[in-house]
């Protein structure tokens, strides 16, 4: 399958000659950006700056407002972007980037374009920000198709004129591309049609992906789980023919003193099993595999950076289909580990895979245990679909994540674990049951669950990713429809916060 495609990125001191489209920021003061030699172009060429100009062709500082200029004799043609009233903060620089790369991408049609953003960033993590939103909003999945899709964006310039040395400029770009690649390769994976992204060729992708660095990579097959008791996983996966995996990543390098561990769901189609799902629902549930995707992609862009500290990873991949091998309501399974967990529902299929995954992962005594998943419907009805959850075994722990996300500028939002949810999962038939059986405090009951599969003296978060995973609406900053790599830039951001 094809990698997502990245166009090529530099940071540069001036806009290059043969730029097709300048990408300018407008905030309340007016146009930000521009360099002097192109306003006075425009001054030249139309009686009127640039200023002025975007505000009669409905320029506006409302930041994802969207104004196009025409070009200044051979200069570029101008895209003004709106900026808003205040001063943006790198992620309102990010989205703002993102809006005008993929506003530009929309004024071709079979010409691939070079594309300069100037929106006033100066510092280094403005920069990186602009860089990052510029390759992130350049993104377009290619659909499955006998013709060859044409290219929108040539390449991507970031203009740094404040910078201190053009020395400085390579390692910023670099840094920004690997964590863009990293999302839009989860972007990727997230909109792979169900039949050709399953558990199998998805472990192969992971193979194939983590060939240019120092990653140890393990699959376990179902062979292998069930000699491993792998109980849950194998549950889920027995009801389809495309039998389940288990990836683990070990990217350990030398110097490193922090042991971090990532547990991803990677449900590739999720039909509900026997309690299937109604049609409609069912559409999108290729996109339940989008917590696997963002801890395998992520765990690949911290060894790209070189960050020192250990990361240990696991990617759960089944299928959940209804077939007469499926497992069914009442079930009573065997995790790995030994506890025994009573189905409640085939349709809350992401907890029991998790749940393997999680005591393995603990067994490798990491320092921190992060998970990533799409679990559960409640959390979207509490937060939305912009606003991911999180829950962890202490408030220590969840700001750890939460200054994580907010350097990396996406959205968490904690939920408790209150005491009295764990006996919401109490079973006459076995250890636990998976689900409470009531419709209140869903994504708590789920935390709650996973959290019985977590070592006790192990640090622990849940990030409940089933609102932004994946956008079916009119795009918006550097997101388009599809998925939307949320969490990969915040696990990155964790991983800088805490190596050694």
């Amino acid at each position: 399958m094809p990698s997502p495609v990245v166009a090529p990125l530099r940071l540069a001191k001036s806009v290059a000659p043969h730029t097709d489209v300048l990408v300018v920021g407008l905030g309340e003061a007016g146009v930000v950006g521009l360099p002097d030699a192109l306003d006075k172009a425009y001054a030249k060429s139309f009686g009127s700056r640039v200023t002025e100009m975007a505000a009669l062709l409905g320029g506006r500082s409302k930041a994802g407002t969207v104004a196009t200029l025409p070009a200044a004799g051979t200069g570029p043609r101008i895209v003004v972007v709106g900026l808003g009233d205040s001063a943006p903060t790198p992620e309102d620089l990010r989205r703002a980037a993102g809006t005008g790369v993929r506003h530009a991408a929309g004024l071709t049609e079979e010409t691939a374009l070079s594309v300069a953003i100037a929106i006033g960033a100066t510092e280094p993590e403005e920069l990186r920000a602009v860089a990052e939103g510029g390759l992130l909003g350049s993104y377009v999945y290619s659909p499955v198709s006998s013709t060859a899709p044409n290219a929108k964006i040539d390449s991507i310039t970031v203009l740094a004129p404040g910078a201190t040395a053009d020395g400085d400029l390579p390692g910023l770009a670099d840094a920004a591309a690997v964590v863009a690649r990293a999302v839009l390769t989860t972007r990727e994976w997230v909109n792979i049609p169900p039949n050709l992204l399953y558990p199998d060729s998805f472990a192969e992708e992971v193979k194939t992906l983590v060939k240019d660095v120092k990653i140890a990579v393990e699959v376990l097959d179902e062979k292998a789980l069930e000699r491993g008791g792998y109980g849950g996983i194998l549950a889920v996966g027995n009801g389809s023919s495309r039998p389940p995996r288990l990836v683990r990543l070990s990217y350990s390098p030398r110097g490193a003193k922090f042991h971090l561990a990532l547990v991803g769901k990677g449900i590739t189609f999720d039909s509900g099993g026997l309690n299937l799902k109604p049609g409609d629902s069912m559409y999108t549930m290729k996109c339940d595999m989008a917590g696997a995707a963002t801890v395998l992609a992520a765990t690949h862009a911290i060894a790209k950076l070189g960050l020192k500290i250990k990361v240990t990873t696991y990617g759960a991949l089944a299928e959940n289909l209804p077939s007469d091998t499926a497992y069914r309501p009442s079930d009573v399974l065997t995790m790995y580990g030994g506890k025994t967990v009573e189905n409640g529902n085939s349709d809350a299929e992401g907890r029991i895979v998790m749940a393997d995954a999680l005591v393995r992962a603990c067994q490798d005594a990491p320092d921190l245990v992060v998970d990533v998943a799409t679990l559960t419907g409640a959390a979207v009805v509490a937060l939305g679909d912009r606003t991911a959850a999180l829950m962890a075994t202490d408030d220590a722990t969840a700001d750890r994540i939460l200054d994580a996300a907010e350097a990396a500028g996406e959205d968490f939002w904690q939920l408790p674990i209150p005491s009295d949810i764990r006996s919401k999962l109490d079973s006459k038939v076995a250890d636990l049951r998976s689900t409470s059986g009531e419709r209140s405090a869903g994504a708590l009951v789920a935390a709650a669950f996973l959290k019985e599969f977590v070592g006790e003296d192990i640090a622990w978060a849940h990030l409940d990713i089933a609102g932004p995973a994946f956008f079916d609406g009119k795009p918006f900053g550097y997101v388009g429809p599809g998925g939307t790599g949320v969490g990969v830039r915040t696990l990155v951001a964790l991983a800088t916060s805490l190596q050694g």
